[in-house]
């Protein structure tokens, strides 16, 4: 049997966007609204600044993401996939998609344009948008990997402002190469979904249908967490 989880989040706004809203946020604002987030259960927030060329090949108007990273359960990343699992996963998200639209609200409150992403919107991939942070890379297992962790969800709020910080240089880089000697998440898939050029094949993944988090479960980054794969890797390499 196949189960879904990730239900369509109600419009939970209650301040409408400013008529002519503002494009520059100051250093304490911004700072102000990273401790409400994370007082709200997010660990960290990246940016992603739009390229002309992404909008153009996605078929976008959006030019400044917010991304909001919350970790998901980990209780509930070690479950079986199940009918139940997938149930408790998307109470979470609904739990923590009302937390996203209130901080939109904050922003909107505050004179900015804020929009969330809608996360089951399939005519973009979020994860590409996450990608476009230089904040986070794609593991050899297709999951986006922040230097927070693995097993993080994201929401992402469109907004004006215009000065935020953005990066220029992705120091995820190296985690490419990592996975490449790595191997563990083929391994370990239950569902074998990966080609035999170890080539990840989402359409036998069943992360999103039936709640599978075997890859998460096993992955160093999730294990050890970044920092120690880090020091790892670079002995590796000496």
């Amino acid at each position: 049997m196949r189960f879904r989880y990730h239900q369509p989040i109600p419009n939970f706004y209650s301040i409408e966007n400013p008529h002519h809203p503002k494009n520059t946020i100051s250093d304490d604002f911004l700072n102000e609204f990273t401790d409400i987030a994370i007082a709200s259960r997010f660990v960290g927030l990246s940016y992603s600044k739009l390229s002309d060329e992404f909008k153009m090949e996605w078929g976008i108007d959006w030019d400044n993401i917010i991304i909001l990273k919350y970790p998901m359960s980990e209780e509930i990343l070690k479950m079986d996939p199940s009918k139940e699992k997938c149930k408790l996963m998307d109470e979470e998200f609904q739990e923590v998609g009302a937390k996203a639209f209130a901080l939109a609200d904050i922003l909107r409150e505050n004179g900015f344009r804020a929009d969330l992403i809608n996360p089951l919107d399939d005519r973009v991939s979020l994860r590409a948008i996450a990608l476009q942070s230089n904040d986070a890379v794609i593991t050899r297992s297709n999951m986006c990997l922040f230097k927070e962790g693995l097993n993080l969800g994201f929401f992402m709020i469109q907004t004006s402002i215009e000065n935020l910080p953005f990066k220029d240089e992705n120091e995820l880089k190296w985690v490419e190469d990592y996975c490449s000697t790595c191997g563990v998440c083929i391994d370990r898939c239950p569902e074998n979904a990966f080609d035999e050029n170890d080539k990840f094949l989402r359409k036998l993944c069943t992360a999103h249908r039936e709640g599978c988090s075997v890859c998460i479960n096993f992955c160093p980054f999730y294990k050890r967490g970044y920092d120690k794969v880090k020091k790892r890797y670079s002995r590796m390499k000496k």
